[in-house]
């Protein structure tokens, strides 16, 4: 039963990722028709709006507790798990990337107010936040380490400035056009 868990597991994490990643390019997007001339700026919005809600209710918001499901089923299955150092700190970083996904939500729901407090760059920086924690879980959970703090700590910081220092490029090309 055990890897039946397992993979359904698996399946709705690359699900909900693809989801929360997919969920702030739209924000970016929908950001950026706020600067676009009438009617462009209004149908752009609707179209975003929709899309949006799709994405969320459909399949980012079902996949999360699918996963989380799927989680403590597979905790329930194998105790033992609980013992282990790596699955205490996957927890956090799993729990830092459900909070991820409220904030979303949230930003989502100002969005379609017409409350538009994120700029594209720091929405652009937001997403890279999701790809940082799922670098971090799926070490842990393949590495089953937690032990090398400083390696990863060190790791975490040196690839969070990469991608940082990538958006910061990006958006300098972009602008130079």
């Amino acid at each position: 039963m055990y890897p039946y868990v397992l993979a359904i597991h698996i399946i709705f994490v690359v699900c909900w990722m693809a989801g929360l990643f997919y969920i702030v390019r739209l924000f970016i997007y929908h950001r950026e028709a706020q600067d676009k001339p009438e009617p462009a700026k209004t149908i752009l919005s609707d179209q975003f709006e929709i899309i949006e809600k799709k994405l969320w209710w459909i399949i980012a918001t079902p996949s999360m507790y699918l996963v989380i499901l799927a989680g403590a089923t597979m905790l329930h299955l194998n105790p033992g798990l609980w013992t282990q150092p790596w699955l205490h700190v996957k927890l956090t970083f799993v729990v830092g990337l459900i909070c991820y996904h409220f904030k979303c939500q949230q930003i989502m729901k100002q969005m379609a107010k017409g409350v538009y407090k994120w700029t594209s760059i720091q929405l652009r920086l937001w997403n890279e936040l999701a790809t940082i924690l799922l670098f971090a879980i799926v070490f842990l959970v393949v590495l089953k380490s937690a032990v090398n703090w400083i390696f990863g700590v060190i790791g975490i910081i040196l690839f969070s400035l990469i991608i940082m220092s990538a958006v910061k490029i990006y958006k300098y090309f972009r602008e130079k056009k």
